[in-house]
């Protein structure tokens, strides 16, 4: 599935959370915030390459095991790599960026920039560097590690 990076999110119109710890609760709610996408990437459409700075790749590993967002019962391999060799995806990762913006990003990111050399855009790798990572892994549910949740977002409490 290809996006072009900075172009408004609008493949689903929720997004969710589902509890990292026990895999079962969750919450949903309707974006108040702007989601552009990052890191869409797809065989035979261009991408920008190029170093990130070295810190980069670690940190948004670690985002992501905090954070489990839109997780969909399917997988997407990456078709940048040879068939049957890339690794399967089936979730997002989301990153605040200026207030009211939010990054979209598909959970193969981290494999685009390891293994393929794809350079996100540079508003991406500030905000993704900004996380205060302590923050967001003391947060326990029902609390979510990402700012900006609604407060008449639906919760699946059990």
């Amino acid at each position: 599935m290809f996006f072009e990076d900075l172009t408004v999110y609008d493949y689903l119109a929720e997004d969710s959370f589902t509890d990292g710890e026990s895999g079962f609760y969750g919450l949903w709610y309707r974006p108040t915030y702007v989601r552009l996408n990052v890191g869409w990437l797809e065989v035979g459409r261009p991408y920008s390459t190029g170093p990130v700075p070295g810190v980069f790749p670690e940190k948004l590993k670690a985002i992501q095991k905090l954070q489990r967002m839109n997780v969909c019962l399917g997988v997407h391999e990456c078709d940048l790599c040879p068939p049957g060799e890339g690794p399967e995806g089936n979730g997002e990762v989301r990153i605040p960026g200026a207030p009211g913006l939010a990054y979209a990003a598909p959970s193969l990111i981290i494999h685009y920039i390891t293994e393929h050399g794809y350079q996100p855009p540079e508003a991406f790798v500030d905000a993704t560097l900004a996380v205060d990572l302590d923050e967001w892994s003391a947060a326990h549910w029902p609390d979510v590690p990402f700012p900006w949740i609604p407060d008449d977002a639906e919760r699946l409490l059990e």
